[in-house]
């Protein structure tokens, strides 16, 4: 049984990018324009000279009411936009977890721990193959001990020990690179689709590094490979509402409690894109952070088709005819993925793009829709707004499609492509080893643009969008995972029909 490829953005009439997503978009770009009703007041008193300005004084005075009333304008607009305005949001900086050489997990070695179970038919068996070759995965990625062992050892002590190794690893090279003392940090979102132990995984956090007793602390979970810029979207909301504070954002997923040990062709291909990976993520609100940090978040936007039944069935977990607990991938799945990426870069597109491709997208939009013209719809040049490009490296199918239907470059893939052929499917902590990627290999410069992009059950599509504050270093980056072996990199990856997402 296979998955075949579908057009994420396709050009026909029935998938017609909806007129109420660019409307959202507006809204969103006119919403934060009040804060330039000030810019007029503040270039006509740049302009004035001493002889105006007393020449506007004595005028003035000679009218109490105007004077009262421009005062007061004054006062309620400086006022009003002190208030209003979003605090901004820094990333001071990220570490990724980089597993011991002893978790590595050759093609071959996943094949021969699978055989040695003994759940798998014959057919199972070549049809994981299949998929592995298929994957875009290397010969160096990451499974927990747990999955190492003969025999595998499938409890949930070892899911904790898996956690706790990858969570803490990343949040000890994060401390290390940026010195930020725990008991500042107020705010803690840990998000982890498939394992949720009582207590917690953010409680867990609060124990090991003994945070204050006032912490706000989120575990999220079943938010699939998404959650990580969900978890970015809550820190940003609540960093708008605590003053100078730090959150802490750790993303990760554990598999040793998530092995599929049936013969379901459509919950097997977790099994074999699924690897070992972590990150951790500090924000700050802090203006004096800013001078030290690397990123300035400038846009989160969520996408949820959750109320659609093919879109919410697309990525179930569920028991199989025999009873064994899985993740079961629909054939709609990339279908539905490009109908959730629509809907995302439809309503970030007035936010990021140039007016040039604006104007070009709305024409043809009105062309279409008004005019009822046959033509092919406008896919705007995304290229023009970012720099970088960072795809959540779900699966081979997903990447090539994006690459053809937005028009990307081979370069722009090349972080999502590296990291999966690297890492593997890490789930939400993918986009932050892209990242990585572009940081180790000398890619950031000041100003720049970075767009992160994800997938995940539900079904859902968020996209956070980041300015360089700072040229990185590549020889000051040592936490980073890519570093001792990134001129290696990029590799040739056979090219192969994809049949997975």
């Amino acid at each position: 049984m296979g998955y075949e490829k579908k057009e994420i953005i396709p050009g026909n009439e029935s998938n017609s990018v909806k007129l109420k997503y660019v409307k959202l978009g507006y809204h969103y770009l006119i919403s934060n324009a009040m804060y330039l009703f000030l810019v007029p007041l503040t270039v006509a008193s740049a302009h004035l000279s001493v002889e105006d300005f007393f020449r506007l004084l004595n005028h003035l005075k000679l009218n109490l009411i105007s004077v009262t009333v421009f005062t007061a304008l004054t006062v309620f607009l400086a006022t009003l936009y002190l208030v209003a305005r979003p605090r901004r949001v820094y990333l001071v900086d990220f570490a990724c977890f980089k597993p011991p050489a002893a978790h590595l997990c050759s093609k071959e070695t996943f094949m021969e721990r699978s055989k040695q179970t003994g759940s798998f038919s014959e057919e199972s068996l070549s049809f994981q193959r299949k998929i592995l070759e298929r994957s875009g995965h290397g010969q160096m990625t990451y499974a927990p001990k747990s999955l190492l062992e003969v025999p595998a050892n499938l409890t949930f002590e070892e899911a904790k020990k898996e956690a706790a190794m990858i969570m803490f690893g990343a949040i000890d090279e994060l401390l290390a690179k940026t010195k930020v003392r725990v008991k500042d940090i107020g705010i803690l979102i840990v998000n982890c689709s498939l394992f949720n132990p009582t207590p917690s995984l953010s409680a867990m956090v609060v124990n090991r590094y003994k945070l204050r007793g006032n912490v706000l602390s989120y575990s999220l979970g079943g938010m699939g490979c998404s959650a990580g810029l969900i978890s970015i979207d809550l820190a940003k909301r609540l960093l708008q509402e605590q003053r100078n504070s730090y959150a802490l954002v750790v993303s990760m997923e554990s598999m040793t409690l998530n092995w599929y040990s049936g013969n379901n062709r459509s919950m097997l291909i977790t099994n074999c894109l699924f690897r070992l990976g972590a990150a951790a993520v500090l924000l700050s609100n802090r203006l004096s952070d800013r001078f030290r940090s690397k990123y300035q978040l400038v846009h989160t936007l969520r996408t949820h088709k959750g109320a659609d039944d093919k879109c919410y069935d697309c990525v179930f977990q569920k028991e199989d005819v025999d009873k064994k607990l899985g993740i079961a991938l629909s054939k709609d799945l990339l279908t539905v993925a490009g109908e959730a990426l629509k809907t995302n870069i439809t309503t970030l597109g007035p936010l990021v793009l140039p007016l040039s491709e604006q104007i070009l997208f709305f024409m043809n939009l009105v062309a279409r829709k008004v005019f009822k013209m046959k033509i092919k719809q406008y896919v705007p040049d995304f290229k023009l707004a970012f720099e970088h490009f960072c795809i959540h490296a779900g699966g081979r199918g997903v990447l090539d499609e994006l690459e053809k239907n937005l028009g990307l470059d081979k370069s722009h893939m090349e972080p999502s492509r590296m990291t999966l052929y690297r890492f593997g499917n890490t789930s939400s902590s993918s986009l932050w080893y892209e990242l990585a990627y572009c940081e180790a290999k000398g890619r950031i410069k000041r100003g720049d643009r970075a767009w992160q992009i994800a997938f995940g059950s539900g079904f859902k599509c968020n996209s956070a969008v980041w300015r360089a504050l700072r040229t990185i270093d590549p020889a000051k980056e040592k936490h980073n995972p890519w570093m001792d072996e990134i001129d290696e990199f990029p590799v040739d990856v056979p090219e192969v029909a994809s049949i997975v997402t």
